[in-house]
């Protein structure tokens, strides 16, 4: 298996489209048929295959606001208001996703590319990991 991690900023952004970041990955690693797992370790953020730019990153965030209004009604209080709904995105939003690997690419269906997602503004720096198990 080969790992490789990244840094990312997310303060000014919710939603971080790292599909290129994948793509350079598996192409360094030399990637052929396999899985690629992309993972955020962190207890706050997740992973998502979704369409991006035609409006469905703001889509998502009204519907986790909806879901998940920032108010100060969590048990878990610690942070700015309504922190304690971060906690709760990984159980919407999985922390990882496998993509399967053929001839070196991600199989995506149409319009799918790899997102970030991050609405914890406490803490904007954030890793993700990438590993490739070959097939």
């Amino acid at each position: 298996m080969l790992t490789s991690e990244i840094d990312l900023d997310t303060s000014n952004r919710r939603f971080v489209d790292v599909t290129r970041e994948a793509e350079r990955f598996l192409s360094e690693a030399r990637a052929a048929d396999g899985l690629l797992n992309v993972y955020a370790p962190h207890a706050t953020a997740g992973v998502a295959l979704m369409e991006t730019g035609s409006g469905s990153e703001s889509d998502l965030e009204e519907a986790i606001d909806r879901l998940l209004p920032r108010e100060d009604i969590y048990t878990h209080r610690h942070g700015s208001k309504g922190h304690g709904a971060d906690h709760l995105i990984p159980a919407f939003i999985s922390p990882s996703v496998t993509i399967p690997i053929v001839e070196g690419k991600p199989a995506f269906g149409t319009w799918q590319s790899i997102v970030l997602v991050d609405l914890n503004r406490d803490n904007p720096r954030r890793k993700l990991r990438f590993s490739f198990l070959p097939g």
